[in-house]
């Protein structure tokens, strides 16, 4: 009588990583192709080997701006540092798959990029959240341009020495080598922000 086979164990799957580590993997492996060192792209982007390191290992999700001058350190841009596959063709993201997947930053605020899986995007859409006394006051700056457009609440957003208080539907379109900052007025506020 043949014995009764033994079930397999299926293989285990690896969890799908978190944003902050795909974005920290592709950091790294953008690093290593380029023969860059840790210290190599922290010093020519201004941060510290230890943030950066941070920032590889998904420990810690930075702004957006910290993003643009790592980009720069390895010569590419925001936008293909933010990809994950390259897809080709429009990509449809539903507001509802947006708000879920936002990942929060050090500063309090939180980001999600849109079209990720896109490449050669010539610009970088982002929708913020950001929640009355959740964000650390911060003043950013990096190269390029921003456009930003309120979608609900209130923001309060700083260029410069210029404040504007802007609510939904309002935009504004900026240098964003400026100093510049944002605060929630309203207990929760959402925006979309373009950078090229």
């Amino acid at each position: 009588m043949p014995k009764p086979l033994k079930p397999t164990k299926s293989p285990r799957s690896k969890p799908e990583p978190t944003p902050e580590q795909a974005v920290g993997r592709h950091i790294r492996r953008l690093r290593v192709q380029r023969g860059q060192t840790q210290d190599d792209v922290a010093k020519a982007s201004g941060f510290t080997k230890s943030l950066l390191s941070k920032i590889e290992t998904g420990d810690t999700q930075p702004p957006v701006a910290t993003l643009v001058k790592i980009a720069g350190a390895l010569g590419t841009s925001l936008s293909a540092l933010l990809e994950h596959d390259t897809a080709a063709g429009p990509v449809f993201t539903a507001m509802t798959a947006a708000v879920q997947s936002l990942a929060r930053t050090e500063k309090g605020y939180s980001a999600y990029p849109f079209a990720a899986s896109l490449g050669a995007k010539k610009m970088q859409p982002f929708l913020f959240e950001v929640r009355k006394g959740k964000v650390k006051p911060h003043a950013l700056s990096h190269t390029g341009e921003e456009f930003l457009f309120v979608i609900e609440g209130e923001i309060l957003f700083r260029v410069g020495h210029v404040e504007y208080r802007m609510r939904a539907g309002d935009s504004l379109y900026f240098d964003a080598t400026h100093e510049h900052g944002v605060m929630a007025v309203s207990e929760v506020a959402r925006y979309l922000d373009i950078f090229c």
